[in-house]
């Protein structure tokens, strides 16, 4: 498997305020964003759109949502799969999670908000729904670049319009031994793009191409950016999409938030043909997600190496 050596991550700056599409500063951060996600399928990322203190206040209502009793917590359902209220899964007892859809848009948050608070808490969706909408800034320059990248912006606003976000929040309780234990099973994710960020306890680690585990150790004002499975697809397979986990120890919680990039459901996820050629051909057939999505979570596509692969592999 390798081992967890002294890899890193690569830091890529986004903080410059000149920061703009055709200025050389772009140019030069998106041919890292590229190498990066090639190598690694994934960055760290210094963003200061999103203030430290408001990161701080985010993390704040992360932990006061997860002391709720578990009762009022369960309130929170969904018909789709992890957008609801999880927990209590006895092969990851240290994790729980809730989530919230298109948190970018405030009554959205609030809707969870009096879910949760029937009497209100109008800080809490204050926090979530500005936290979400700076973030999202972040990753709508990511995907730019990456269009840029491999020369097939001319698809931007239809890619850009093809997604909505998932908030998801979540917490991993401390063990209570210095012995390592599984926060979260290996996995990658199925999604577009994937943007965590985490308190002062670390647990995150990504694997590389060459089996080596990472353990990543974010700071404040920084960011996991990750690409998902289905960004991947539509790029036929010009990226590296990274398993990931989550390895507790000590008596410390874990609270982490993070933005999930999703494809809308109707969208059909297919390679632009600038993408497919000799050298390059393709490798899935055109998908919904939301239809891949109910193969992946049965028992079928869980025990698949690559349940993508399985449903729509050419």
């Amino acid at each position: 498997m390798g081992s967890m050596a002294e890899l890193k991550l690569p830091v890529i700056d986004f903080s410059s305020p000149r920061l703009e599409p055709g200025t050389a500063e772009w140019t030069a951060v998106r041919d890292e964003v590229k190498q990066a996600l090639e190598t690694y399928g994934c960055f760290e990322a210094w963003f200061e759109k999103v203030p430290v203190e408001l990161q701080k206040s985010m993390l704040g209502s992360v932990q006061e949502l997860f002391d709720l009793p578990l009762q009022t917590k369960l309130r929170n359902v969904s018909r789709k799969p992890y957008h609801g209220y999880v927990g209590q899964y006895p092969m990851v007892p240290l994790y729980e999670s809730i989530g919230i859809d298109d948190a970018d848009i405030y009554e959205k948050v609030d809707g969870l908000t009096t879910t949760l608070w029937p009497e209100g808490n109008m800080n809490f969706s204050k926090t979530i729904h500005s936290f979400t909408e700076k973030l999202s800034e972040l990753d709508k320059m990511s995907r730019r670049m990456i269009l840029e990248s491999f020369g097939v912006e001319k698809y931007l606003d239809e890619h850009m319009n093809s997604t909505n976000y998932l908030f998801r929040l979540m917490k991993y309780a401390g063990p209570q031994t210095t012995d390592p234990k599984l926060g979260l099973v290996p996995h990658t994710d199925q999604n577009t793009v994937t943007i965590l960020c985490q308190n002062e306890v670390d647990g995150l680690q990504v694997q590389t191409k060459h089996g080596e585990w990472i353990s990543t150790r974010p700071s404040t004002n920084s960011f996991v950016v990750m690409i998902g499975e289905s960004l991947n697809a539509w790029l036929n397979g010009r990226l590296h999409t990274p398993y990931h986990q989550v390895m507790m120890s000590g008596n410390r919680a874990r609270y982490s938030a993070g933005l999930f990039t999703v494809p809308k459901g109707g969208y059909i996820v297919k390679a632009p043909n600038e993408l497919v050629d000799e050298e390059h051909p393709l490798l899935f057939k055109p998908f919904d997600h939301v239809e891949f999505l109910d193969f992946y979570y049965t028992e079928t596509g869980q025990r698949a190496k690559s349940a993508l692969k399985a449903y729509c592999g050419v």
